[in-house]
């Protein structure tokens, strides 16, 4: 049976991007009129027709478009609460400028990550925002790949030798200023529960803590960092075997990688029966819908979530905007500031 020819192997032979040859099957005025023949030609070579479901969108739209524009949106957990806020800000974007989106998860495998972005390359999705994939074993090789095939991509996390785009927040500063502000009201026992080794994440928050306490009259080593994780379970067991052995040395302090781990933080100070805040306080880092609904509302470091999404969509169109005008633009690093929310599980010594 003869394989049907995809958008991705017009574009290949055109030598264009998925989005120009998108452009031109939607006559769209932003291609170059020596480009929309290099298409058109491959697009008769080729004999590429667009399959039925494509055919279908346009007609719902009844806007005589061949397919509507489509952007991917890769998530590494469905119910994580951080990524749910920032699919909401890249959805409203999308739509408002006439873009329909797909929500996928890759479960935290890399395998899965790269299989969707094969199949986004081959599915009329003109370009995709990522959570990225980073452990000790990822393969992150399709990344790169995306890179050389100028397939428009964003980034929600800098990968390490990959000069791309990228929408973050300032993790250094916020980690920062998390531990600022207890120094500030007089705790000097202060621990970070990290997050997942290997991810710039953890390592720009780990940074921060060691940058606040060298502002300060406090000593910084390695007793200073808990390894945990990202998750609800991981923060609750780190918490349950450090507190269990320093019961005559409680920290006064306690920083987290993120909302969920300071949830299971606080679990387990529960569990051993230590009170917060009075012998502990904890903060938190995302400032997730839930964190001031906790019977013990949570001071957290507010990440602006749906301004990253919103902000990664808006870039990504500008690259795919490019690319049907034929254009490469320089990568970008935008950087969003966070802002700490006290709540009630901090207190002044």
């Amino acid at each position: 049976m003869k394989k049907r020819v995809t958008i991705a192997d017009v574009a290949r032979k055109a030598g264009v991007s998925v989005g120009t040859v998108s452009a031109v099957l939607n006559n769209r005025p932003t291609v170059r009129e020596h480009t929309r023949r290099r298409v058109l030609a491959a697009i008769e070579e080729l004999g590429y027709q667009p399959s039925p479901s494509a055919r279908a969108l346009g007609a719902m739209q009844g806007d005589g478009k061949v397919f509507e524009p489509a952007i991917g949106l890769i998530i590494k957990e469905m119910d994580n609460p951080f990524y749910s806020e920032v699919v909401i800000g890249a959805q409203e974007y999308l739509a408002s400028r006439g873009y329909i989106s797909f929500v996928c998860t890759s479960e935290g495998s890399y395998e899965k990550e790269g299989e969707l972005l094969r199949a986004f390359q081959n599915r009329y999705v003109q370009g995709a925002v990522i959570a990225p994939v980073l452990d000790a074993r990822a393969d992150l090789s399709h990344l790169f790949m995306l890179r050389r095939a100028e397939y428009p991509f964003v980034l929600l996390e800098a990968v390490q030798g990959l000069q791309v785009n990228v929408v973050s927040v300032d993790n250094v500063r916020a980690a920062q200023m998390a531990v600022s502000y207890l120094i500030e009201r007089g705790h000097e026992r202060i621990v970070h529960f990290a997050g997942p080794p290997y991810t710039q994440h953890t390592r720009d928050r780990i940074l921060g803590v060691e940058k606040a306490f060298s502002q300060s009259h406090l000593r910084f080593t390695d007793e200073v960092i808990i390894p945990a994780g990202a998750h609800l379970q991981d923060g609750y067991e780190a918490a349950l075997e450090y507190f269990r052995t320093h019961r005559d040395s409680l920290p006064t302090g306690v920083t987290c990688f993120n909302d969920l781990v300071a949830m299971g933080v606080l679990r387990a100070l529960h569990e051993l029966g230590i009170r917060v805040p009075e012998e502990v306080s904890v903060i938190g880092f995302d400032d997730i819908p839930m964190a001031a609904y906790l019977s013990t509302p949570l001071t957290s470091v507010r990440v602006p979530k749906r301004e990253m999404g919103a902000r990664a969509a808006e870039l990504l169109l500008e690259l795919i905007e490019a690319h049907d005008r034929g254009e490469q633009l320089p990568p970008r690093h935008i950087v969003l500031e966070a802002e700490l929310v006290e709540r009630a599980t901090t207190r002044a010594l």
